[in-house]
């Protein structure tokens, strides 16, 4: 006799923390099944959508390879050790980046990693500088090594940069930790993204809107004259997406109110956009 008083038994009587500690338990379990169990969490209340999101985002790193995320070659601003001291600052401060991978002859023969700030004690001395004294060590790694072994590499090594290189040795791309945590976060903005502001709202001729999932609910109500409440839930995505009960696809619909939410744009991990009909 079981010591719960609340207790059954069968699989009818299952709760979600049943099957929830079955999830943890340690028997083996597939992928699809795990995801399944964390999206009942989410509908459950139990996890907050951006929860989700990052978990799912963290088991889908141990699916994907460096070369689904890398900068392909032709994307890299690498420098010539050879280069002169003004051309080599005319091109950091034209890209915004902080690392630089630094090639000898050619492009596939790579003596280091450069960083930005390394070039401080040459203003002024110009005379005095040599590339090679301040390179770092460059971190080569195979194109199909998984992101979650190069995030963990990342970590022990503290490098924040890794050139990819192909089966004959030659640079493929190139791969950092921001490409790797946006497959878990979403996309990272930083000081050097273009800081103008996106248009999240966009009337249709006819009265319907197309808006981003990012959308605040105030501003949506202050210009479609709506009157959604915000206290739950601060962007229209997060609304949208509660009422769903799920991660909607693209394609799907729910209505709230007097107003058709139909999913126009969607990933695996997030809805991205909307057009709001008035019924």
């Amino acid at each position: 006799m079981s010591d719960d008083p609340g207790s059954t038994s069968g699989p009818a009587h299952r709760t979600w923390w049943d099957r929830l500690g079955h999830m943890f338990s340690g028997e083996p379990r597939n992928r699809d099944e795990l995801i399944e169990e964390l999206r009942s969490a989410q509908t459950n209340g139990l996890l907050s959508v951006d929860t989700l999101t990052m978990v799912e985002g963290a088991i889908k790193v141990t699916e994907l390879s460096v070369d689904d995320v890398m900068v392909p070659r032709m994307q890299i601003v690498m420098l010539a050790a050879e280069s002169p001291l003004p051309d080599i600052l005319a091109a950091v401060v034209e890209s915004g980046h902080s690392r630089f991978p630094v090639h000898g002859e050619d492009k596939d023969e790579i003596l280091g990693i450069l960083l930005a700030k390394d070039l401080l004690k040459y203003f002024g001395a110009a005379e005095h500088f040599d590339i090679r004294a301040i390179l770092r060590p460059a971190v080569l790694i195979p194109e199909s090594m998984r992101l979650n072994v190069l995030l963990e590499e990342f970590r022990l090594t503290r490098n924040h940069m890794a050139l990819v290189v192909n089966e004959y040795g030659g640079v493929a791309g190139l791969v950092t930790i921001e490409d790797v945590l946006e497959q878990i976060v979403g996309e990272i903005d930083d000081e050097h993204d273009d800081e103008e502001e996106p248009e999240l709202m966009h009337e249709q001729p006819g009265g319907d809107w197309l808006v981003s999932a990012l959308t605040p609910i105030e501003d949506f109500n202050e210009q479609a004259g709506t009157d959604f409440s915000d206290e739950e839930y601060d962007t229209v995505g997060g609304m949208v997406t509660a009422e769903f009960g799920h991660l909607p696809e693209a394609g799907e619909e729910v209505r709230i109110g007097d107003y058709l939410f139909h999913v126009t744009e969607a990933d695996d991990r997030r809805v991205q956009a909307f057009r709001v009909v008035k019924q």
